[in-house]
């Protein structure tokens, strides 16, 4: 995928940060290392989320979906105007479903999904001029860290570690 100037936005690269931490989160559970943070206009976190598929048997338990759950919850609405979502990997269509549901404007990704991606690799969701709400995609977030994340849990699990 092409490069994107503000993928080197140093307050997008902090907020990665804080997705990145989530991730390792979910690798206590032997759950894909997938993390997200909703931040509001402000700079506060509202809500963080990691992949909890195996931890709880929700197919829906994506790192998207919660932070964007706790997010609604910690802002006692379900309407996100202004906030950011921040996710380790492009996100699916389920969850960029999530975030145009919850009107984000704005949904910033570390590395792409090219099997399953639905912010403009397989799929645009995000950007889909048929739906009520559109968001700007920010690409390419600390890119290398979120892919060598993946590639590592994915080489463990196929050496059986």
């Amino acid at each position: 995928m092409p490069p994107n100037p503000l993928g080197t936005d140093p307050l997008l690269s902090q907020w990665m940060g804080l997705a990145l931490e989530a991730a390792h989160r979910a690798l206590e559970t032997a759950d894909v290392p997938i993390g997200a943070v909703v931040v509001a206009k402000d700079g506060t976190v509202l809500g963080t989320g990691w992949n909890e598929r195996e931890a709880t048997g929700d197919p829906t338990a994506h790192a998207e979906v919660l932070a964007l759950r706790r997010a609604a919850a910690t802002a006692r609405n379900w309407r996100l105007d202004g906030c950011t979502l921040v996710v380790t990997l492009e996100p699916c269509a389920m969850c960029a479903g999530a975030s145009v549901l919850a009107r984000v404007p704005r949904v910033a990704f570390g590395a792409w999904d090219p099997k399953a991606g639905a912010a403009g690799s397989v799929f645009d969701v995000l950007r889909e001029r048929r739906l009520n709400h559109w968001t700007e995609v920010v690409p390419g977030i600390r890119e290398d860290e979120c892919a060598q994340l993946l590639k590592d849990f994915f080489t463990a699990q196929r050496h059986g570690r």
